[in-house]
Protein backbone atom coordinates (compact mmCIF):
# COMPACT_ATOMS: atom_id res chain seq x y z
CA UNK A 1 0.00 0.00 0.00
CA UNK A 2 0.73 3.57 -0.84
CA UNK A 3 2.73 4.93 2.21
CA UNK A 4 1.30 8.95 1.86
CA UNK A 5 4.01 10.70 3.54
CA UNK A 6 3.61 14.39 5.54
CA UNK A 7 5.76 16.37 3.94
CA UNK A 8 7.79 17.10 1.39
CA UNK A 9 11.47 16.06 1.06
CA UNK A 10 12.95 18.99 -0.27
CA UNK A 11 11.53 21.91 1.73
CA UNK A 12 9.56 20.13 4.49
CA UNK A 13 6.36 22.00 3.76
CA UNK A 14 3.11 20.27 5.03
CA UNK A 15 1.50 17.58 2.45
CA UNK A 16 -1.47 16.27 4.65
CA UNK A 17 -3.26 12.84 2.57
CA UNK A 18 -5.86 15.23 0.85
CA UNK A 19 -3.35 17.63 -0.53
CA UNK A 20 -3.23 17.99 -4.64
CA UNK A 21 0.21 19.43 -4.20
CA UNK A 22 2.37 16.02 -3.64
CA UNK A 23 4.02 14.26 -6.26
CA UNK A 24 5.51 11.17 -6.27
CA UNK A 25 8.35 8.67 -7.81
CA UNK A 26 7.76 5.37 -8.30
CA UNK A 27 9.73 4.94 -4.62
CA UNK A 28 7.52 7.30 -3.37
CA UNK A 29 9.96 9.73 -2.68
CA UNK A 30 7.62 12.91 -2.02
CA UNK A 31 7.66 16.03 -2.84
CA UNK A 32 6.01 18.97 -3.05
CA UNK A 33 4.93 20.74 -6.69
CA UNK A 34 6.83 23.29 -6.30
CA UNK A 35 10.04 21.78 -5.41
CA UNK A 36 8.95 19.16 -8.24
CA UNK A 37 8.53 22.00 -10.52
CA UNK A 38 11.43 24.88 -9.84
CA UNK A 39 13.94 22.92 -7.44
CA UNK A 40 14.10 19.53 -9.00
CA UNK A 41 12.76 19.74 -12.84
CA UNK A 42 11.33 16.50 -12.42
CA UNK A 43 14.18 14.79 -11.51
CA UNK A 44 13.62 12.45 -8.21
CA UNK A 45 17.19 13.26 -6.20
CA UNK A 46 16.79 9.99 -5.11
CA UNK A 47 16.26 7.37 -7.89
CA UNK A 48 16.64 9.62 -10.99
CA UNK A 49 12.95 9.18 -11.75
CA UNK A 50 9.83 11.19 -12.53
CA UNK A 51 7.52 12.34 -11.07
CA UNK A 52 3.44 11.97 -10.77
CA UNK A 53 0.67 13.61 -8.52
CA UNK A 54 0.17 11.44 -5.44
CA UNK A 55 -2.90 9.50 -5.41
CA UNK A 56 -5.76 10.53 -2.55
CA UNK A 57 -6.35 8.13 -0.58
CA UNK A 58 -10.57 8.03 0.05
CA UNK A 59 -11.69 9.77 3.60
CA UNK A 60 -15.16 7.75 3.23
CA UNK A 61 -15.30 4.27 3.47
CA UNK A 62 -16.75 3.55 0.12
CA UNK A 63 -15.54 -0.99 0.86
CA UNK A 64 -15.52 -2.28 4.36
CA UNK A 65 -11.94 -1.85 5.43
CA UNK A 66 -10.83 0.47 3.07
CA UNK A 67 -10.00 4.38 3.63
CA UNK A 68 -7.78 6.81 5.38
CA UNK A 69 -9.51 5.88 8.40
CA UNK A 70 -7.90 2.23 8.10
CA UNK A 71 -5.18 3.11 6.34
CA UNK A 72 -4.21 6.38 7.89
CA UNK A 73 -1.40 8.63 6.20
CA UNK A 74 2.40 8.07 7.50
CA UNK A 75 3.43 11.28 10.69
CA UNK A 76 7.11 10.16 9.91
CA UNK A 77 8.74 13.73 8.43
CA UNK A 78 11.24 12.38 5.82
CA UNK A 79 14.33 14.73 4.78
CA UNK A 80 16.72 14.16 2.04
CA UNK A 81 20.01 13.33 2.81
CA UNK A 82 21.57 15.65 -0.29
CA UNK A 83 22.88 19.14 0.14
CA UNK A 84 21.50 22.15 -1.84
CA UNK A 85 24.17 21.85 -4.23
CA UNK A 86 23.73 18.00 -5.19
CA UNK A 87 20.49 18.34 -5.66
CA UNK A 88 21.27 21.05 -8.28
CA UNK A 89 23.84 19.16 -10.09
CA UNK A 90 22.23 15.37 -9.80
CA UNK A 91 18.94 16.82 -11.52
CA UNK A 92 20.24 19.65 -14.18
CA UNK A 93 22.20 16.67 -15.87
CA UNK A 94 19.17 14.80 -16.28
CA UNK A 95 16.18 17.33 -16.29
CA UNK A 96 16.30 17.14 -20.65
CA UNK A 97 16.28 13.28 -20.44
CA UNK A 98 12.29 12.13 -20.33
CA UNK A 99 11.56 10.12 -17.51
CA UNK A 100 11.10 6.66 -19.61
CA UNK A 101 14.43 7.17 -20.90
CA UNK A 102 16.34 7.95 -17.49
Amino acid sequence: MLQLKPNCELCDVDLPADSAAAWICSYECTFCEQCVEHRLHNVCPNCGGGFVPRPIRPATEHRAGVSLTQHPASIERVNTPFSSQELAEFCLARKDIPPANR
